[in-house]
């Protein structure tokens, strides 16, 4: 029973994360300058470039460096937008729950072939979150709660953009 378990599940194509590595064994060192903001929202291009570094680091096999000189491949990135939508809405019409999205064009570089390693326009994450419901009474507690709560949100969603930037990199998914 194991072994056909085990067999099953190397010929769907898993494999534990991060295992794989999909890149040119030369590449050692890779340059993450911090990505441009193309939103509104303060920080969100440096919040997500610390975490892809972050995330890197934490794979144990590369040196990463905050500029492109002296490296063996550049990863840039656009985050080229964020929303936050109301999804569920209580008692008077209020949201509820909200989803945060967030939208990246993201590049990996081999510099000394000059080719393109990775590549995706498109990189989209979603992070839902609830907004607390509270009386008219409550309104300044709520609208604290709201900003903690699109905060905790944010800081959730870059790390999922992160984790989702670096396992696409180096799992070739």
């Amino acid at each position: 029973m194991a072994i056909a378990c085990s067999m099953a599940s190397a010929s769907c194509g898993y494999a534990l994360a991060g295992q794989g590595n999909f890149l040119p064994g030369y590449i050692t060192t890779i340059g993450i300058p911090t990505f441009t903001n193309l939103t509104s929202y303060f920080d969100l291009a440096q919040m997500s470039t610390d975490k892809v570094r972050t995330q890197f680091i934490g794979r144990g096999k590369y040196k990463v460096l905050p500029e492109a000189t002296g490296a063996d491949a550049v990863l840039n990135g656009t985050i080229t937008g964020i929303s936050i939508v109301p999804t569920a809405f209580g008692a008077g019409q209020q949201a509820s729950r909200y989803v945060i999205m967030v939208t990246a064009n993201v590049e990996l570089r081999d510099v000394q072939k000059n080719t393109v390693l990775w590549s995706n326009p498109s990189v989209i994450v979603r992070e839902e979150y609830d907004a607390g419901t509270a009386s008219a009474a409550d309104a300044v507690i709520d609208a604290s709660a709201f900003f903690n709560r699109e905060t905790d949100a944010v800081q959730r969603i870059t790390d999922e953009f992160a984790r989702t930037v670096v396992s696409s990199i180096l799992e070739a998914f």
